[in-house]
């Protein structure tokens, strides 16, 4: 990837980089277990982001 980026590349990717966090433990227990895999969570090998 190149060094220098463009600003709204370097926003999306902060966004991504955002998003892919697990699903936070609280958030588990308050569903009581049901809510437990996030459906947009991304693997930078698998799945990438558009340009």
């Amino acid at each position: 990837m190149a060094r220098n980026k463009p600003v709204a590349k370097k926003l999306r990717l902060a966004k991504a980089n955002k998003q892919k966090q697990a699903v936070p433990t609280w958030v588990m227990v308050k569903t009581f277990g049901r809510v437990r895999t996030h459906p947009k969570r991304r693997r930078w090998r698998r799945a990438k982001i558009k340009p």
